[in-house]
């Protein structure tokens, strides 16, 4: 729950909808970030996170697609000021909301490693398959994260009556989030390939 509560991109995202669109993009968008990591998951337990540590083009092709993609998301941000917004958005379909946040979080590369060295902590030969404790513990992790996602989308979405007389708090929330977004999106631009 730790690593579930710890800023990024993607609890930024389920807080900014559920501000913005209410408890159903909320549950939505936290929905979508655990999608994104059962991709990581998967990708782990198929070895493919090993392809990509050893593969220097294919590293380089998922960095560069996950890092742009975050950039690109916190200038949007940036120039909107509209992932945290009191005043209802035009209308986001929740397909396009889910896809926003599965994508965020799938895209990451770093999460991807993240999730193997994280994981394989736990899992031990002697008790049985290493595929199965993997599947296992990695749907485990991507149920609290989107659990953990959806509730801080719902206090957000219930903290907007508070925040409305706040105008220039939620103004640098934005800044703020705007700038995580970028700063990501430079982190993984910039991650060696270990």
């Amino acid at each position: 729950m730790v690593l579930v509560c710890s800023p990024g991109p993607d609890n930024l995202l389920a807080i900014g909808r559920g501000l913005s669109q209410g408890k159903r993009a909320a549950l939505v968008s936290g929905s979508a970030s655990g999608t994104g990591i059962l991709f990581h998951v998967l990708a782990a337990t198929l070895g493919l996170t090993v392809l990509l540590q050893t593969s220097t083009l294919a590293f380089y092709i998922i960095k560069t697609i996950g890092a742009a993609y975050l950039i690109w998301l916190g200038i949007k941000v940036l120039r909107s000021n509209g992932l945290f917004t009191l005043n209802r958005v035009a209308h986001q379909s929740l397909r396009s909301i889910f896809l926003t946040g599965c994508l965020s979080a799938a895209l990451n590369p770093k999460l991807g490693l993240f999730v193997l060295a994280f994981i394989l902590q736990f899992v031990n030969p002697e008790l049985g398959s290493v595929t199965t404790q993997m599947v296992g513990y990695g749907v485990w992790f991507a149920f609290l994260t989107a659990l953990g996602f959806t509730f801080m989308g719902l206090f957000a979405s219930r903290l907007s009556c508070w925040l409305h007389t706040k105008p220039r708090f939620v103004l640098k929330l934005n800044t703020c989030a705007g700038l995580n977004f970028v700063s990501s999106g430079l982190a993984v631009a910039f991650m060696p390939q270990k």
